[in-house]
């Protein structure tokens, strides 16, 4: 096979830190190549030297035979790469055809080709089955409309080699394979694809050989036919990997209940919502992005108030939201973004491990100030229990890992023993070692008693860690008893079932 792409000695650090370790790596006409390793692999970092947004320190990359232009996205663009990232990079406000030309045309041309644009846009949605309406606004759009607008943006600039980042984290299993059914007929057509996800078992069904990264260097590359998830789960790792499973339970009292619930009136907000989470289950919200689940979230968090309707907590009505009051009340938030509402960047990592608890009397001197030796102290044990990697207590929080920082918020919101668990995205972007962990955490404290409730946009981590399921369409709630991935994809995107 005709070879499109090669890496040659990419070597890149961040300090100390070796983010790329001399990888050699190649990319043939037709292939897809699957590109799998842990949080903080280098996968990221690769991608993004091929794509001209990073230099490498030694080594260069090749497409078709010529060397490509350091650090220039323009050059790599010219040379036919396409990157699609995993957050969509759209602007809302403009229409499909404005987003897929809008940098395409020269600033020297009178007026935009709007006409000449719109056809070639036409062919290219019909010859590879991204059907999209060129007029329609990005802000009217599913998800899954939108991941193929992304990908026409790299296609109208022609690239041959296209980048994929997750592209399947917030489609239904009826967009993924959508998506799959494109991807095979770009490869027939000579396209080259690499795809990065944590997904093994997607990896597994479109890729045809799959590289593994661990701390920064190339550790396996092998064909996918020859593959299973257990071995690429031990190779990222670097151990054996094993998701926990929940056992069977026996719910008790109800720990949370929400009443006719309303945050706002719009498709983002929730809406009228009944729901009942008990001791000792796990309740699944199932829902493609953006259809109210930041609303419920935000109300069981304290962070967005009800407009109507009742929230209680354990029997009691919630008469004002406010976080400090609800963790009070025994309510452990693991939030969406674990970055920007999760922790305090450049506070250490001691200081967010006992943010939720600075008023209790055990970290405090004289009832005045804080007693930072008890503090720390108790970071310290945290750090252990929950296996933080870091360097220790006073080290600041932004220098962790995703995988680590989710841990960070995991011990300071379990370690409490809550009473309701609202874990919203809790394994975003994180590697199959770091998800089994979170999992485990989850089962500890449903088997604790805690009520969980889980906000999840990965429809197979809801079907594994479930006792009961919702699903959640602009802004309304409904239960369902089917556990058929299809059939609960079906009332995600289909207005129609909810009429």
């Amino acid at each position: 096979m005709t070879e499109v792409l090669r890496l040659a000695g990419i070597t890149k650090k961040f300090g100390s830190l070796a983010a790329n370790d001399n990888i050699n790596l190649t990319l043939a006409a037709g292939e897809v190549l699957g590109m799998l390793g842990e949080n903080g692999a280098g996968k990221t970092t690769l991608m993004n030297i091929i794509f001209g947004h990073y230099v490498a320190d030694s080594g260069h990359v090749e497409v078709n035979g010529k060397r490509l232009q350091r650090g220039s996205t323009v050059a790599a663009i010219r040379a036919g790469i396409g990157m699609v990232h995993q957050h969509f990079t759209l602007a809302d406000n403009l229409t499909v055809l404005e987003n897929v030309i809008l940098g395409r045309e020269s600033l020297w041309r009178p007026g935009q080709q709007l006409r000449e644009g719109a056809a070639r846009l036409r062919k290219l949605s019909e010859r590879f089955g991204l059907e999209v309406d060129p007029n329609a606004r990005i802000g009217d759009l599913a998800i899954g409309e939108k991941q193929r607008v992304e990908v026409l943006k790299a296609l109208f600039a022609e690239a041959r080699i296209l980048i994929l980042d997750e592209p399947t984290a917030v489609l239904t299993p009826q967009e993924s394979e959508s998506l799959f059914a494109t991807l095979r007929r770009l490869v027939a057509s000579g396209h080259s694809v690499i795809i990065i996800t944590h997904k093994l078992q997607e990896i597994l069904g479109i890729c045809d050989r799959i590289a593994v990264l661990r701390q920064g260097r190339l550790v396996a590359e092998m064909s996918a036919s020859g593959a299973d998830r257990e071995t690429l789960a031990e190779l990222m790792v670097g151990r054996k990997v094993v998701r926990p499973r929940p056992e069977t339970g026996k719910p008790g009292d109800p720990v949370l209940e929400l009443v006719n619930a309303t945050t706002g009136s719009g498709s983002k907000d929730m809406q009228e919502a009944k729901l009942e989470v008990r001791s000792g289950e796990i309740v699944g919200i199932a829902g493609v992005s953006g259809n109210g689940q930041s609303g419920l979230a935000g109300a069981v968090s304290g962070t967005v108030p009800l407009i109507e309707g009742k929230m209680k907590l354990r029997g009691k009505a919630v008469e004002s939201e406010s976080p400090s009051r609800l963790v009070s009340s025994g309510v452990g938030r693991i939030p969406e973004d674990r970055n920007s509402a999760g922790v305090v960047g450049e506070m250490s990592v001691w200081e967010n491990l006992v943010s939720e608890e600075i008023r209790s009397p055990g970290f405090r001197k004289y009832w005045i100030a804080l007693n930072k030796t008890a503090a720390r102290a108790h970071a310290t044990t945290l750090i252990d229990a929950f296996d933080i990697r870091c360097p220790g207590p006073d080290a600041e929080t932004r220098l962790l890992s995703g995988g680590n920082i989710q841990k960070l918020i995991l011990a300071r919101g379990l370690s409490r023993r809550p009473r309701l668990v609202m874990a919203d995205q809790p394994t975003r972007g994180l590697d199959e070692g770091a998800i089994a962990y979170v999992h485990g955490q989850l089962l500890d404290a449903r088997r604790r008693g805690a009520g969980v409730l889980l906000i999840s946009e990965d429809l197979d981590e809801v079907l594994d860690l479930s006792d009961r399921i919702f699903v959640m369409y602009r802004g309304r709630l409904r239960e369902t008893r089917s556990r058929n991935a299809y059939e609960i994809g079906h009332m995600m995107s289909n207005p129609d079932v909810w009429a």
